[in-house]
């Protein structure tokens, strides 16, 4: 564990109301430099599950509307300047957690920025194509001028930041096409001591945020087809539209413990991955398990799942899925090498891999044409919260 002397370290991540994967990769950044202080835009400990409590946490602006998980989507438009309003005076060394806007953060001059990013904002880049058509004519015409707005704003926002750290291939391309900036791979931390191979069951696995974007309606048609069980297990916006599609043999536990995950994924025949994820931190889990992966092709499981040794890839609609299911021989499968596989992306790997990239960032120096003036709205934030504070 490192302890904190020098530099000053500040620890910045998006949001923190929940615990998907981006946060608990923020939680390994947390216990690398446990005296940090956390800033994120809103906070929710009991969310959290109390996993930050006892930290010193910095919030926004925003923390005042009481945001949940549920809820704050609706302030999408106010969080650059909640991100840019923080002070972050004094910090030798800044790491941001960052899909969306912690990228953003205004650092001192001299100090130094590393952003580890999963991905640039989701909505305004790669799924602004998706998203829009979700919407009505009027909404799809206003968001459409927002999103403009923001990928012009995180281009500028980008080019503040010393460097970047990507979690896959896909996502360091990403940051190339949208940014003009380069990244260093390092793969997220799994924590592979969760998990261990038991009996197997007789059904399949989803586990998975229900988001329309991670595309979990694919595996309830194709299970539905095929009549073989199959349990989600996960919470989201989705959650009702897809309960309503889910057939007989199809099984919702929506969000629990991390325990009982494990307990799903130890018995599960195959894990399913229905999306093309940056990195698929459920797909190295399930090897963790003992368990093969039936992955989308693309992104991230090309880099985590090994074709016919830890499990297989199939590419388009619920019937391609339906049939890969048949044609996977879950029997062949050894554990040993689905779990040796998984041990590649432990928690002492991300690690050595992150601290590499900070000790480069520290010796190279702060960016010297990095620094940009902040929005205009931030800067009115900034004097309506210092004269709520006289």
């Amino acid at each position: 564990m490192i302890t904190q002397t020098q530099p000053r370290v500040a620890l910045v991540h998006d949001f923190l109301l929940d615990l998907r994967g981006a946060e608990r990769v923020f939680w390994d950044l947390c216990e690398m430099w446990p005296e940090a202080p956390i800033f994120t835009a809103v906070y929710d400990e009991q969310g959290t599950e109390g996993r930050f409590a006892g930290r010193t946490v910095q919030t926004s602006f925003l923390q005042r509307l009481r945001p949940s998980a549920r809820t704050f989507r609706a302030f999408f438009p106010f969080y650059p300047a909640a991100i840019e309003s923080f002070d972050l005076t004094g910090y030798d060394l800044v790491l941001s957690s960052s899909s969306a806007w912690a990228h953003a953060v205004f650092c001192d001059e001299h100090a130094v920025h590393v952003s580890y990013c999963h991905n640039p904002f989701r909505y305004a880049w790669n799924d602004r194509d998706q998203t829009l058509p979700r919407r009505s004519p009027l909404v799809r015409s206003v968001l459409r001028g927002s999103l403009d707005r923001w990928r012009e704003w995180d281009r500028v926002s980008a080019q503040r930041t010393d460097r970047y750290v990507a979690n896959s291939r896909l996502t360091q391309q990403r940051i190339r096409d949208y940014f003009q900036r380069d990244a260093t791979i390092v793969h997220p931390p799994i924590d592979t001591r969760r998990f261990s191979p038991g009996p197997v069951g007789d059904y399949f696995a989803v586990v998975s945020e229900l988001m329309p974007h991670k595309q979990i309606d694919v595996a309830i048609e194709a299970f539905n087809k095929l009549q073989l069980p199959l349990i989600v297990v996960g919470d989201g916006p989705n959650a009702r539209n897809l309960e309503h599609m889910a057939g007989p043999t199809i099984s919702f536990t929506g969000r629990i413990s991390d325990e009982a995950v494990a307990g799903v994924m130890q018995g599960a025949r195959a894990m399913i991955v229905t999306a093309v994820e940056e990195f698929g931190m459920v797909a190295v889990e399930s090897q963790a398990a003992g368990r093969p992966v039936i992955a989308r092709r693309g992104g991230g499981s090309l880099e985590t799942v090994i074709d016919g040794v830890t499990g297989c890839f199939w590419a388009g609609g619920p019937g391609e899925l339906a049939q890969a299911v048949l044609r996977f021989d879950d029997s062949r499968i050894d554990p040993e090498a689905c779990i040796s596989n998984a041990a590649r992306f432990d928690s002492e790997s991300f690690r050595e891999g992150l601290l590499a990239v900070v000790d480069e960032a520290r010796a190279a120096g702060a960016r010297a044409d990095g620094h940009r003036r902040p929005l205009a709205s931030t800067r009115l934030v900034k004097r309506a919260v210092k004269s709520t504070q006289r």
